[in-house]
């Protein structure tokens, strides 16, 4: 039993054990979020003259990058998922030959964490709005920090500021809302009857 605010009663059971189509599903999402990933590294690069004059305002289309982690957090509600779905996206996206090689599963590592620790931070009873966009956020701000490690550390420090806050506002928008969006669209469709997101609270 839920309330209508979309957590769950005090002193009620949460399971946490992941079931078979805990997996399954988890794994679809990320499995397509691979192939979006590696589609998204050849726009990144068609798009890269296009911001030339100004590189970091690029990353504002980073969010997508960022998004099974937080969708699958949203769908499963279960430890773990945001980490796993991001992750396996990753290294679906390497399979397919992405131009950064494997790195990319390290990045999904790091990710996937970001996305987790919102949903950690209130123990996983919380599925709103506002903690979706905070999670799409946190991942940002792991991915850009990696990236200014990794890719830009001789930028300006203007130019790395500017690329932290616009990476995270993508990921804020396009993984949080985005995300959060797309399970309201689905629990309406009633395939995500076997989770508590396809009920009547469905990250509300």
């Amino acid at each position: 039993m839920r309330t209508e605010d979309g957590l769950a009663p005090a002193g009620a059971a949460r399971p946490r054990r992941w079931r078979t189509v805990d997996v399954v599903v988890a794994s679809v999402i990320a499995v397509a979020g691979g192939v979006v990933f590696w589609a998204w590294d050849q726009l990144w690069y068609v798009t890269d003259v296009a911001f030339a004059g100004f590189p970091p305002a690029h990353a504002v289309i980073y969010g997508v990058w960022l998004a099974p982690g937080v969708l699958g957090a949203l769908v499963i509600r279960k430890p773990g998922a945001a980490i796993y779905t991001e992750l396996v996206a990753s290294v679906v996206e390497a399979l397919l030959g992405s131009s950064w090689g494997l790195s990319v599963v390290v990045y999904g590592v790091f990710q996937g964490l970001g996305a987790e620790i919102a949903f950690l931070a209130l123990a996983y009873r919380v599925w709103r709005l506002p903690v979706s966009v905070v999670s799409g956020a946190v991942a940002g701000l792991a991915a850009a920090s990696m990236d200014l490690v990794y890719y830009y550390g001789e930028w300006r420090p203007d130019w790395k500021l500017a690329y932290v806050v616009v990476v995270m506002a993508s990921s804020a928008v396009l993984a949080g809302i985005g995300s959060w969006a797309l399970v309201r669209a689905l629990a309406r469709t009633g395939v995500l009857a076997p989770f508590a997101s396809g009920r009547r609270d469905p990250v509300v």
